[in-house]
């Protein structure tokens, strides 16, 4: 074994081969056989499809179980071609009453920055503060990004096996990588572009301003990106105005969402959010593609205040993308929710320098919501897979059945669980990933 003092260079130059152990796409030999692969466009047959079918109610008119019955779902060209009534077929590839449920999305993770597929190294005492971590990015950066683009695939393989096929993946925007963070990331992505969608945030993780960002983040906008990102525009620039109408306009210019970092809590948090908020509501063309990530500033308000920001994040179609912090930080997930605010979630860092803890699993963050928030009823369970499947379900809130449909994308999981509700609370185990159509785990 080595001893503890191995060098940064032979640390980061380690086989990638560590990364594969366990986590490459496994399918049976059934699967491959009759799903094929290799063509996504070709059509497949799956029999035994555990789907929900309705509630079951007591006399108070409460849930107390979710109905379920097994079918025969055909897929072709990617899409759902028919949900039909269950029955034998030669043909058919068993899917041994597996629940099927919408494929999960990670909303907020930096798939261009990871330890996953080197040795194990935990979170360093001495970067305690952003500008901390700013300061060891800037050292390591330079020899990460060698291996980043198997590394990137790995962690997309690892998030496949925890059901997910789409991500918002935050990618590093400095002085230190230039553009390369996000030209090997795209590569990784390009890799990947059958089994795998992504959107991209051009993401000033050193700041726009206290490194020299501003030039990059414009040519990074200029690339095939989605959102434009920012970072705790006060503690990091200085300056929520200079920062804040910097993002803001390069997003107007270059027709991007929006989607910034916000750590900030108490009152620069607070005015960060109303000022985007301001914002948007002057440029309409904003709502519904701008996103704030953390939100810190909305933990541990006061009720009034809670509702009143909630209220104002909705009338401006303002997003929170939330990786559901634990201790003493409980985020007003229920109230943004009562009040009609998009929330998404994600795994965030996964085996990196500022965490160690991201399992890859979307749905574990759904299961933790639920604890945090007190959903264990049947009803709350199911409601909350949303989290994982990016706000799609399989029944509406009055048991309805409204996914799968003929003409739905072919993105599901197959799931070792009875129901929705089970699925979230035991965090159920993922036996296969389908991708438009083509099994990918």
């Amino acid at each position: 074994m080595e001893s503890q003092t191995i060098s940064r260079k032979k640390f980061i130059k380690n086989s990638l081969l560590m990364a594969g152990t366990g986590l490459l796409p496994i399918t049976s030999p059934q699967f491959e056989q009759n799903t094929q692969l290799g063509d996504a466009k070709k059509s497949s047959v799956f029999k035994n499809v555990r789907l929900e079918t309705g509630f079951e109610f007591d006399e108070n008119g409460e849930v107390v179980q979710t109905q379920t019955d097994l079918f025969l779902v055909e897929i072709q060209d990617g899409k759902i071609k028919a949900v039909l009534p269950n029955k034998p077929s030669a043909n058919a590839v068993d899917a041994k009453g597996w629940l099927m449920l919408p494929a999960f999305k990670d909303m907020h993770i930096h798939l261009d920055k990871t330890f996953y597929g080197l040795p194990w190294k935990a979170k360093s005492p001495k970067h305690r503060s952003v500008k901390d971590l700013i300061a060891y990015e800037q050292q390591i950066i330079p020899e990460l990004l060698k291996t980043s683009v198997p590394r990137s695939e790995k962690l997309i393989e690892l998030l496949q096996s925890h059901g997910t096929n789409y991500a918002r993946s935050h990618v590093n925007i400095d002085p230190t990588s230039g553009l390369d963070s996000l030209k090997n990331l795209q590569k990784a992505l390009a890799n990947k572009k059958d089994t795998f969608q992504c959107e991209l945030v051009a993401f000033p993780q050193h700041g726009v301003y206290y490194t020299k960002s501003a030039e990059l983040m414009k040519d990074a906008a200029q690339m095939d990106i989605d959102f434009i990102g920012g970072l705790d525009p006060t503690s990091i620039d200085g300056s929520i105005e200079k920062q804040m109408d910097y993002i803001i306009q390069l997003a107007l210019d270059y027709k991007k969402g929006i989607d910034i970092h916000l750590h900030e809590r108490g009152e620069s948090g607070l005015n960060t959010i109303q000022y985007l908020i301001d914002k948007v509501m002057e440029n309409p063309t904003l709502k519904g593609k701008t996103f704030v990530s953390h939100s810190f500033a909305l933990a541990n308000l006061d009720a009034n205040k809670t509702e009143e920001m909630a209220e104002k994040l909705a009338q401006a179609q303002i997003g929170i993308a939330s990786t559901i912090p634990i201790g003493g930080m409980i985020m007003p997930i229920p109230t943004l929710y009562k009040n009609g605010v998009e929330v998404v979630t994600g795994n965030d860092s996964i085996v990196d320098w500022w965490s160690t803890f991201g399992t890859g699993s979307v749905l574990q963050k759904a299961n933790l919501a639920a604890q945090l928030y007190g959903y264990r009823t049947e009803f709350d369970l199911s409601r909350i897979l949303k989290l994982a499947t990016g706000n799609v379900l399989p029944l509406d809130n009055k048991g309805k059945q409204q996914w799968p449909k003929a003409g739905d994308i072919a993105d599901v999981v197959l799931v070792e669980a009875s129901c929705s509700a089970e699925a979230v609370s035991r965090v159920s185990p993922i036996k296969s990933l389908i991708h438009h159509g083509k099994v990918v785990f």
